[in-house]
């Protein structure tokens, strides 16, 4: 009976999880007499495409897929080697200090943007990256890199000590240690770590919009921003977009969908 009643809230959480997704896709291929008509609801009486046509064109959006996909990848990619290092020197080094410097990495995660983002944009200009790519990309990796050193150390200070002293016995350095053992052997989690900051930088929407006022250098999040800014009584244009922009992170996470549940498995295992 608990099991039946298990997945019965399972499925209604699926099914209230999707109505908004349903609603944006049903808007998305709708016409805007054919929505005044009959309203967010229901049905198109025929497919209509040209709302994600305008919309791909009047704010270039594959230039915007090209942007974000950049800066989460770099940021997926280097926050996770910097996680890793860092982790790895606090959880298996054992530094001094270790519970204090975890610490700060915790209250790191703590920290609102809107306090961070004034700083930020200081350094930015006094660096000669505001409104370069490189600027969000150095941001964000720091940001997502401090809950990963969070994540990072807490897992690797139960790393089996004798695995370690087998790898220096057959004379391996540090270094090694790290690439050849440590790594491998924790890329289940890192794999987990590498999702998610790839869907977290890419759904960013505060800093990238204080950060990059180009045009050119805009994310999908702040195309989107601006079209509603714009166009706030468009529906169909909204959810256009709105399809268009969550298209790419389902794809994503559909890819990775297996390396995801593999590394949560094998975490749980552990």
């Amino acid at each position: 009976m608990t099991r039946r009643l298990v997945v019965a809230l399972l499925a209604v959480l699926a099914v209230i999880t999707l109505i908004p997704f349903l609603l944006v896709l049903v808007n998305a291929v709708k016409s805007a007499r054919d929505y005044t008509a009959n309203g967010p609801l229901a049905l198109p009486d025929a497919l209509y495409l040209q709302g994600i046509v305008d919309f791909w064109v009047r704010v270039d959006f594959g230039e915007k897929l090209v942007n974000s996909t950049v800066i989460a990848g770099s940021v997926a990619v280097l926050a996770v080697l910097v996680s890793i290092v860092t982790a790895y020197a606090l959880g298996i080094g054992r530094v001094k200090g270790r519970l204090w410097i975890v610490a700060v990495f915790l209250l790191a995660n703590l920290l609102p943007q809107e306090a961070l983002v004034y700083p930020l944009y200081f350094l930015a200009k006094e660096a000669d990256l505001y409104d370069t790519k490189l600027a969000v990309i150095i941001i964000f990796t720091a940001i997502q890199s401090a809950f990963g050193v969070y994540l990072l150390t807490s897992v690797l200070s139960t790393f089996p000590r004798e695995i370690i002293e087998a790898a220096r016995i057959d004379g391996a350095n540090r270094w090694q240690v790290l690439w050849r053992v440590v790594v491998p052997l924790s890329w289940p989690t890192l794999s987990v770590l590498l999702v998610f900051f790839f869907i977290w930088t890419w759904n960013e929407f505060f800093i990238p919009m204080v950060m990059l006022i180009s045009n050119d250098n805009q994310t999908v999040p702040v195309a989107l921003g601006v079209l509603q800014g714009q166009r706030l009584m468009d529906a169909t244009a909204q959810s256009a977009s709105a399809l268009l922009g969550i298209i790419p992170a389902v794809v994503f996470f559909l890819i990775f969908q297996r390396t995801l549940t593999r590394g949560i498995a094998v975490g749980a295992v552990k």
